[in-house]
């Protein structure tokens, strides 16, 4: 399960959202979802109550720029194209990001995204919009969570208990110091009455641990999963009351290279995680930050502090190849993979207009009642890419 990206200037052709069977792979079927912008990134999958398959990504020209803005669009059940998307925010001043779709046990579905100036996200708050009509509508924008640098990425879990479990991760500035991701740490907030408030838990010993996702075991047994600003490993922690409490993150044996990761439970009981399959020893590509192209329009507005020496996040490792791993112990090995998507997975730049990013990241996946599995991430961040994986091809 080997392929080949395309070339950069012919994906723009692709994006028509139809979802075409896979003339390599059996089983397996691939659709590039329409969008207006010239970025797209971040995407997340969720099935609302009727079955449609959504995904929410967000657009505009390059990540941190006043246009980016969250876009939906959908997969009804028994058609074969996704729809046009829809525009969920639009907030001039900001740059909106990192959305995600929780569909909540009364019935209602939750979209939450984060907002922040240009590239200071350790300026970011958190807001949502709610849906009482099963996703077809959405309300007024509301603040979950204005504790400034708060970041999402990953889906909300639901306890035994009836807790809701937001994984977050704090994007922490430093005095003197435009936010670069080196002190950023994990959390989570929860609610114990259905999102009317939350409280936040840190998560022990977690500095350079990121993009917390959250996996039900069983009973009050909970894994957990992390990007690694450092760029070395997949990290992991466990809970066991809920996610209450957690244990520092420790690796695992996946690479990672300080690009997002997401795994499910599937119905086999193992543990399937896309990724890229990849970190700092295999490249020695790198960039000063994930925002350098926008930032030096507004000043730090404080002098730089003598800082004690400290580990650094490492970006612009390549992100490729895009896999999926899979784990039949609980999370705590991961010994085979096969590659979604390969190429040189070149981010030193986030430039989409001149085509010149081909990285594959930022995964989402999950699991249809039918034991179909479904995949989106970005694509050269042109394009959100979708992949379909019958039961047979996931094995």
């Amino acid at each position: 399960m080997t392929f080949t990206g395309l070339q950069p200037d012919a994906v723009p052709a692709m994006m028509t959202g139809e979802v075409v069977q896979n003339r390599d792979e059996k089983g397996r079927a691939d659709a590039y979802l329409p969008s207006p912008c010239i970025q797209n990134h971040a995407a997340n999958l969720a099935f609302l109550p009727d079955g449609t398959l959504t995904c929410v990504w967000f657009g505009g020209t390059m990540e941190g720029m006043g246009d980016i803005s969250i876009y939906m669009s959908r997969l009804a059940p028994g058609t074969t194209r996704w729809s046009q998307p829809e525009k969920m925010s639009d907030d001039p001043a900001k740059s909106e990001q990192n959305p995600l779709i929780f569909k909540a046990p009364d019935g209602h579905v939750w979209l939450l995204y984060t907002s922040q100036t240009s590239g200071n996200q350790d300026g970011s708050i958190v807001k949502y919009r709610i849906s009482t009509d099963g996703g077809k509508t959405f309300g007024e924008v509301g603040i979950l969570c204005d504790l400034p640098g708060t970041f999402v990425r990953q889906p909300i879990v639901v306890n035994g208990l009836g807790d809701w479990l937001l994984p977050v991760f704090r994007c922490v500035g430093l005095p003197g110091e435009r936010w670069t991701g080196d002190a950023d740490t994990a959390g989570v907030l929860i609610s114990s009455d259905q999102g009317k408030s939350w409280a936040m838990t840190d998560v022990p010993d977690s500095v350079g641990a990121v993009h917390m996702n959250i996996v039900p075991l069983d009973g009050d047994n909970l894994v957990a999963f992390y990007r690694n600003r450092f760029a070395q490993s997949v990290l992991s922690s466990r809970s066991t009351d809920g996610g209450r409490h957690w244990s520092a993150p420790a690796p695992v044996d996946l690479p990672n290279n300080n690009s997002s990761i997401q795994a499910v439970k599937l119905k086999n009981n193992a543990i399937a995680m896309v990724y890229n399959h990849s970190n700092a020893l295999t490249s020695d590509a790198r960039r000063q930050s994930l925002y350098d192209e926008i930032e030096g329009d507004d000043s730090v507005g404080s002098t730089p502090v003598m800082a004690p020496e400290r580990q650094r996040a490492v970006w612009g490792v390549p992100r490729a190849p895009l896999s999926l791993a899979f784990s039949k112990d609980g999370g705590a090995s991961f010994p085979h993979h096969v590659d979604l998507d390969t190429g040189d997975g070149y981010c030193l730049s986030n430039n989409s207009k001149d085509a010149v990013n081909r990285e594959f990241s930022y995964p989402s996946i999950v699991e249809g009642p039918d034991g179909v599995v479904h995949i989106a991430y970005t694509y050269y961040r042109r394009a959100i890419k979708y992949v379909r994986l019958s039961r047979d091809a996931v094995g």
